[in-house]
Order: structure tokens, then sequence, then C-alpha cells
């Protein structure tokens, strides 16, 4: 068997779409598969969504110790993939838009790329650094 996670838009579940954010989504739906069908789904709250700092490494912590072996996101910043990458899980980032079946089917399909870095720096809501704040702009 094989457990997958993918971070989730509210309420979780397959037929949440898929969280642009790791570290920060709302819920972790966690799919075990076994010979290339959905055995199992369950959804549960994301505990680092209101850290102040050090989500990506929270979040990584928490789904490892979920038992995840595949995360699926939108958008992983380079603390989470590292720390994911450390724990030997593979990191599928890039996948926006579909629900979090979808994103499933296609993992299993074949059809998804194993990510080999973090996403572009300002992409996520962590930290409010993709808004522009404290550097200088005026608002």
């Amino acid at each position: 068997m094989e457990r997958i996670v993918i971070s989730s838009s509210p309420p979780g579940g397959l037929d949440s779409l898929v969280d642009q954010r790791f570290a920060r989504c709302s819920y972790f739906t966690l799919v075990d598969v076994e010979d290339g069908e959905i055995v199992n789904v369950s959804v549960v709250p994301n505990q680092s969504t209101t850290v102040p700092h050090g989500a990506g490494i929270q979040a990584a912590q928490f789904v490892a110790s979920l038992g995840a072996q595949v995360v699926i996101t939108g958008n992983i910043g380079p603390n989470a993939f590292s720390s994911l990458q450390s724990l030997g899980i593979r990191v599928y980032a890039g996948v926006g838009g579909i629900s979090v079946r979808d994103a499933v089917m296609k993992y299993l399909s074949g059809s998804l790329s194993p990510s080999t870095g973090p996403g572009r720096p300002g992409r996520g809501m962590g930290m409010g650094r993709g808004m522009g704040r404290g550097r200088g702009r005026v608002w």
C-alpha cells in the first residue's frame, strides 16, 4: 500500500481542489492506494497553518508522521521540499486547478513528473513575501 498526501482546499477530500500552498494549506487529504486503486481516504487539518515561522518544516514532519510516501501540491517552498526529500518522501508540485481525485488519478497513470526542486519564491502565502510588503513599496 502507498500513502499519498495532497494539500487540499476546504473541506478536504477527493472532490476538493489541490491547494496551491503546501505548508499553509487548510487540510491534507490522505489517499491510500493499492494495485492502482484508491482503498481509503481521510482528511486531517494542517497543524502548521498558523505557526509564525518554520511552517514548511513542521508541515513536512507532520505529513511524514502520517506515513506519507508521496506529496502532491500546487507549490512548495525550499524548506519543506528539502525536509520531505531528506525524509524520503517524493514530491509532485505544480499540480493546481484540479480536484484531489484528478491529481491522484494523474499520479497513478504516471502523467505527473516528480519535482526536482522547490517552487518559485513568492508564489505561496507564507510570511507575506509574495505581496511585496516591506521592500520599500508604497501600497
